[in-house]
């Protein structure tokens, strides 16, 4: 059934071969959208939520079409570039292309900071068809003459509102003037902020335009709650929380690296294993870490938004945003770590009195309201600060201080 799905499609035996060998039963929307299209040529704007498929989606054609015309590796080139917003996103994809490239004698290397550049050098210095990596390193090695994008013949920038997000968008046009003008180029992104826009319109030609799911909307395969809680009772609302065993895979989303950390701490502490993820953590530590959550070793992985988009797990059964994000898009790709490959999954929200604000820009964002669960009500609005002393009084202003303290 796979192969006769794919083949469909227009795709190559080897590559449906692949396929099967990965359990694939059927093409995703995305997948039937744009992999006909791309084999055909053609640029693509795509919006496409996490864990839609669309990794495949642009991998499989371009491996097609660099296998089809083989051309010998020449040292510091590379024939596709594939642009991701982190490390972990740029490993994820590096690794579907070597599983669905595998009976294809194609090269593919992932660069990314964090890490020491000797072994990239190595590799780079050598050729390879397909290079997946972060656009900061990237730029590194250009700088040093180590890699080279005159003979790039595919362009990817994938998640690019998270780009955007964390300040690569000059870094990204550096690296579109080095690659030639004529290229097929792609751009994925989960939502279309105007800036997104503009930087399709000066990297793409003609594109076709594809949008599988609504702008910004979650996974309808989520169940979406919220508790509320005073920011002290969080901790323990957690951990109650964590005493249910069918909460089997867990991933807690906190917004600093310092509450990370902490929370990981209370959790080994409560005798929960868990691992926290972050910008501050070394690559090779963070790599170890979402390899022993893939593992089953650990139960709860706790991460900052770095990790929103780019852990690509199955199995995760719930998500727990122990605070709410900033940004409204980043609660998208958040709970979208869950219900991953058609399964179900859970997303818990805690949300205390300072961030009702956040509960209703999320709310108006994914025009979904938010399942109140468990007994605490919702937190009151805070009372009107009382009028403050003449200031002609010196002695009720000391008072009202040590009473406001």
């Amino acid at each position: 059934m796979t192969l006769d799905l794919f083949s469909q499609l227009g795709l190559v035996e080897p590559l449906c071969r692949a396929l099967g060998a990965q359990d694939y039963r059927a093409p995703t929307p995305v997948q039937s959208q744009a992999i006909p299209l791309l084999l055909a040529g053609k640029d693509i704007l795509g919006i496409a939520q996490t864990g839609t498929g669309k990794t495949a989606a642009f991998a499989l054609p371009i491996l097609q079409h660099l296998s089809a015309a083989p051309a010998a590796r020449a040292p510091s080139c590379v024939r596709a570039l594939i642009l991701a917003p982190t490390r972990e996103l740029a490993v994820q994809i590096d690794k579907s292309f070597g599983a669905y490239g595998k009976f294809m004698h194609l090269k593919h290397a992932v660069i990314l900071g964090g890490v020491s550049q000797n072994l990239q050098i190595k590799t780079l210095a050598r050729g390879v068809d397909i290079l997946v990596a972060t656009p900061g390193r990237l730029l590194d090695l250009v700088r040093q003459h180590h890699v080279r994008l005159d003979r790039v013949s595919h362009f990817v920038l994938d998640e690019a509102d998270r780009m955007l997000d964390m300040g690569f968008i000059r870094d990204i046009r550096q690296i579109a003037a080095l690659v030639p003008k004529k290229r097929q180029t792609l751009l994925f992104s989960a939502t279309m902020p105007k800036e997104v826009a503009h930087l399709a319109d000066e990297l793409l030609h003609n594109p076709q335009r594809l949008e599988v799911t609504p702008q910004a909307a979650p996974v309808e395969l989520i169940d979406q709650n919220v508790m509320f809680s005073d920011s002290g009772g969080k901790r323990q609302i957690l951990l109650g929380l964590l005493a249910d065993k069918g909460l089997e895979r867990v991933i807690v989303f906190t917004r600093t690296k310092h509450r990370a950390n902490r929370i990981s701490d209370i959790l080994e502490g409560a005798g929960i294993v868990s691992e926290a993820i972050h910008g501050n953590k070394s690559q090779n530590a963070r790599q170890r870490a979402l390899e022993r959550f893939r593992a089953g070793e650990v139960r709860v992985l706790v991460a900052t938004d770095i990790a929103a988009r780019g852990i690509d797990i199955d199995g995760v059964t719930h998500v727990i945003n122990f605070e709410l994000p900033s940004e409204p898009e980043n609660y998208v790709h958040r709970i979208g770590r869950t219900a991953r490959a058609g399964a179900s999954g859970t997303a818990i929200s805690l949300c205390d009195d300072t961030e009702m604000g956040l509960l209703r820009d999320i709310e108006k964002l994914t025009r979904t309201k938010l399942r109140v669960v468990g007994s605490i009500d919702a937190p009151k609005p805070a009372p009107r600060e009382k009028p403050q002393p003449p200031k002609h009084s010196r002695r009720r202003r000391k008072f009202f201080g040590r009473k406001a303290a």
